[in-house]
């Protein structure tokens, strides 16, 4: 018992470092340094945070099943996003190539943080899908993405987490569904 409380102390606190490196990294900097890279900078920052926090805390707290799931979530929101981008080859705002849609770091930002969201809850979840919206703020401020990007990406990795990534603790669940008319999300919480 000492273990898991030592072990979840040291994951909440690990993620609230986490969350705020990126954002702190910015205000650090001069005013006249900030520019499209230091957002790039802190984009990558975020996704790394999310993608470490997402497998790192699971494993640490011997939850093989989380860790699996995470990185089940992060291949799949990776594949779309890059397979899109193959398809739909839309120009970069700064023109540096046609990989702009969807944006692939949002994508990953959000899958790592809507497993964490599913898995763990929202005492992890809310801080890391905060996270998330903050990598795809810093896409747009480093002319990296359009806003439809983004929110392509953000959906793309919001569904690849709650689709493959399951509640730790049974008592919930959240189902994705949908046919040829409708869609939606089911929460279903017994207490």
């Amino acid at each position: 018992m000492i273990v898991f409380r030592l072990n979840s102390y040291v994951s909440w606190r690990s993620a609230l470092v986490c969350l705020l490196a990126g954002p702190a990294l910015l205000i650090a900097q001069p005013a006249e340094a900030s520019s499209e890279d230091d957002w790039a900078t802190a984009s990558d920052i975020g996704v790394g945070t999310l993608t470490a926090w997402s497998l790192g805390v699971p494993l640490i707290q011997g939850d093989n099943q989380g860790a699996l799931q995470a990185s089940g979530s992060l291949a799949a929101s990776a594949l779309v996003a890059q397979s899109l981008k193959q398809v739909v080859r839309e120009t970069r705002p700064d023109g540096s190539n046609r990989r702009s849609f969807p944006s692939g770091h949002t994508s990953m930002a959000f899958g790592a943080a809507s497993s964490i969201l599913e898995r763990r809850g929202a005492k992890e979840g809310v801080p890391a899908m905060i996270l998330a919206g903050f990598v795809g703020l810093a896409r747009v401020e480093a002319e990296k993405h359009y806003w439809h990007d983004v929110a392509a990406g953000a959906a793309i990795g919001t569904l690849s987490g709650l689709l493959i990534t399951q509640p730790k603790d049974s008592r919930q669940i959240t189902m994705v569904w949908g046919d040829a008319h409708s869609a939606g999300i089911t929460y279903v919480a017994r207490f």
